[in-house]
């Protein structure tokens, strides 16, 4: 893997764009996976709203097929979630929670620590209460500075005793925030078709996938293609914009697309993340190359989306920046009424929550 980016570009787009910005009433926060609330996966809600006509409609995932065409190509990514959340504690004893974000090279992380409360962690308002931290037995991790312009990321590195991903296996745990009622296994936060492992959060937006769902895609005559792009940990706070992910989009993929969009088909991306790949992969045009690099591309109305036509994602925060390529997709219009019609019908926010299909 070539070394992260160290420097962040001058402006950083859309820091001022307006946002969409609506009170989530802490009800709509989905606290636990459908599988605990006696769903499928694919029994999640799902609104489906159309940039050309407007029209809105609810339904449920497991009908994605029928939304589609025959023609059609789904781009789906298929990083796997990592235990990334660890304890750890200053030389006072202070306890910490520490997010590992995205690794850079070697035992280099880019990480976020956290203050613990209880089975629960929050922002630190301040810079952390000590650089070096010890993770148990011969394990230990060095906060070395900040992470480009971040208030809350640091460069860290790791001494431990086994590779980084098999001590995680043992001593991590999948991250998890205060509207998550209690620990869920890190099956939980997978997606049925992972190949790899390396994500800090779950490409969430893939998790309504079932076997049977793709099945019917592929009898239908929509193609399904992947890319792979690590996601790091997620931007909180309003004034934050994604940080640069490592991102591979193979050859083969990229042939897809392109076969796709010439023959008249639609791309759909499944996930902000594999909008966020297949845009760093194309050219003005729209046409696709085989990538294997870092990403620090932000998708903004003003830059707008060449490769990709739809999306499905899931809900996100008021002002969050994912909101933004929301807009590229879907135009502000259709996405302040896709939102209040959400909040009308009491859609569940967050990873294990109901989904949006923005289709052109």
């Amino acid at each position: 893997m070539t070394s992260a980016p160290t420097v962040r570009p001058e402006p950083r787009p859309g820091a001022t764009h307006s946002r969409l910005s609506f009170h989530l009433p802490p009800h709509l926060e989905a606290g636990s996976p459908p599988e605990a609330r006696g769903m499928t996966r694919d029994a999640v809600r799902m609104m489906v709203a159309h940039r050309s006509t407007g029209a809105i409609v609810n339904s449920t995932f497991a009908l994605l097929p029928a939304f589609l065409d025959p023609g059609d190509l789904v781009v789906i990514n298929t990083s796997g979630t990592i235990p990334a959340a660890v304890r750890a504690t200053t030389p006072e004893g202070e306890a910490v929670v520490v997010h590992l974000s995205t690794r850079l090279d070697g035992n280099r992380w880019v990480v976020e620590p956290r203050r613990a409360v209880g089975d629960h962690s929050e922002r630190w308002t301040g810079d952390p209460p000590g650089r070096h931290l010890d993770l148990g037995p011969d394990a230990s991790m060095d906060l070395v500075e900040r992470y480009l312009d971040s208030p809350r990321l640091w460069v860290a590195d790791l001494a431990l005793p086994d590779p980084v991903l098999t001590w995680l296996t043992v001593h991590g745990k999948p991250i998890r925030y205060g509207y998550v009622e209690q620990p869920w296994p890190l099956a939980a936060y997978q997606n049925v078709y992972v190949t790899e492992p390396g994500s800090a959060e779950m490409p969430s937006a893939g998790r309504p996938f079932t076997p049977e769902v793709v099945t019917r895609l592929v009898a239908k005559g929509v193609g399904v293609t992947p890319l792979v792009l690590h996601t790091g940990v997620a931007s909180l706070e309003s004034t934050e914009l994604p940080y640069p992910e490592h991102v591979r989009v193979p050859a083969s993929t990229a042939a897809r697309v392109n076969a796709t969009r010439a023959a008249g088909g639609r791309v759909v991306a499944v996930g902000t993340t594999v909008v966020r790949g297949l845009e760093t992969a194309a050219d003005d045009s729209g046409h696709v190359r085989a990538f294997d690099g870092w990403t620090d591309l932000v998708i903004t109305p003003e830059r707008g989306v060449h490769a990709v036509d739809g999306l499905l994602t899931g809900w996100h925060e008021p002002e969050a920046s994912h909101l933004l390529m929301l807009e590229a997709v879907a135009g502000r219009e259709l996405l302040e009424a896709s939102y209040a019609e959400s909040l009308r019908e009491g859609y569940q926010w967050h990873e294990f929550g109901d989904v949006h299909l923005l289709l052109p």
